[in-house]
């Protein structure tokens, strides 16, 4: 049963592992002046301190919004206990691969769990603890502090610079550099993974530009140089627009329909109707688009699975990628 405590009891020290996403936290600010919070926070009581595993954003709100009291809730009376159970129910609340890898590390590392021990505790496979327990391996502590801030996407680093750290001759140091020079500054994922191309495979020239802070006159000049829609045919160009606009879409609602509150009778019931009919579709949409990204994986030319000639993807984005971006921890 929730219970209400004072916010100064909470202890944060696993908020390094969780997602930051600033637009979010705006949005559950203005839902939270109007309603109040109505989840309560999680977390885990060893005796003496209430520690925070879910629930980052609300409490953030709440200190802006002066509020003292708010409810919570108690997962276990053991830290490794508390995130196992975290963890557990990771799909239903939108933990994000990168989260879960964060969590994982913390098992073992801290807690000393095994692979198989935390494998038999989530009911998952070793393959599957495995692959997380690889992606935060991969991540510098500077690369890992600009995207759990919430200045470097997510899918950028899954899809993109993921491709360039398997590289022959790309360094950690080298990731660390283009990170600190894009971070920040509301780049898209496409001008991303432009300047990415022209970073690690572009000329010297590119990259010290890029380092200089000149990014925008290199981004023109690699929109210039690599004219990506224009060698498409005009089919392939609609279907391009298409993909955009969904993506764009579902991470838009992802966000909006959890922490949006509505009332409006009329709204109610066309919304009703209308996300009726996406989920009667929502089956052989995802088979299509699974099958469609395959498909255009096992393509040659494809930039992000594929290097030197072999693909190098060792987990299946098309089932974890619909948590990369819109991963909320309200």
């Amino acid at each position: 049963m929730p219970e209400t405590i004072e916010i100064s009891s909470l202890d944060l020290r696993y908020e390094k592992c969780r997602l930051k996403a600033p637009g979010a936290e705006k949005i559950l600010l203005g839902s939270i002046v109007e309603n109040g919070i109505r989840d309560p926070l999680q977390g885990v009581d060893t005796g003496e301190h209430h520690i925070l595993l879910d629930g980052f954003k609300r409490y953030r709100c709440a200190v802006k919004l002066g509020i003292r009291i708010v409810p919570y809730v108690s997962l276990a009376t053991d830290e490794a206990c508390g995130l196992i159970a975290l963890l557990r129910a990771s799909n239903a609340r939108s933990l994000s691969i990168l989260e879960q890898s964060r969590f994982i590390d913390e098992l073992k590392s801290v807690h000393q769990m095994s692979t198989a021990e935390i494998a038999g505790l989530l009911e998952k496979s070793k393959a599957w603890v495995s692959v997380r327990s690889g992606i935060i391996k991969q991540m510098s502590h500077c690369v890992a502090g600009h995207i759990f801030a919430g200045r470097f996407p997510v899918y950028s680093f899954m899809y993109t610079l993921r491709s360039f750290i398997r590289l022959n001759g790309v360094k950690t140091q080298d990731i660390d550099a283009f990170v600190q020079s894009v971070a920040g500054k509301n780049f898209s994922i496409r001008d991303i993974d432009l300047l990415a191309k022209g970073y690690f495979k572009g000329s010297e020239d590119f990259r010290k530009q890029i380092q200089a802070g000149n990014i925008k006159w290199v981004l023109e000049r690699l929109k210039k140089t690599v004219p990506v829609a224009t060698n498409c045919t005009k089919a392939e160009q609609g279907i391009i627009r298409m993909l955009e606009i969904c993506l764009k879409y579902m991470q838009t609602l992802t966000v909006r329909c959890a922490t949006c509150r509505f009332k409006t009778v009329a709204f109610l019931v066309e919304a009703n109707l209308l996300s009726g009919g996406i989920i009667r579709q929502m089956d052989s949409f995802t088979k299509a688009m699974g099958d469609f990204y395959d498909y255009t994986r096992k393509t040659p030319g494809h930039i992000h699975a594929v290097s030197g000639g072999h693909e190098t993807s060792t987990d299946c984005p098309s089932v974890e990628c619909e948590h990369q971006h819109g991963a909320i921890d309200y």
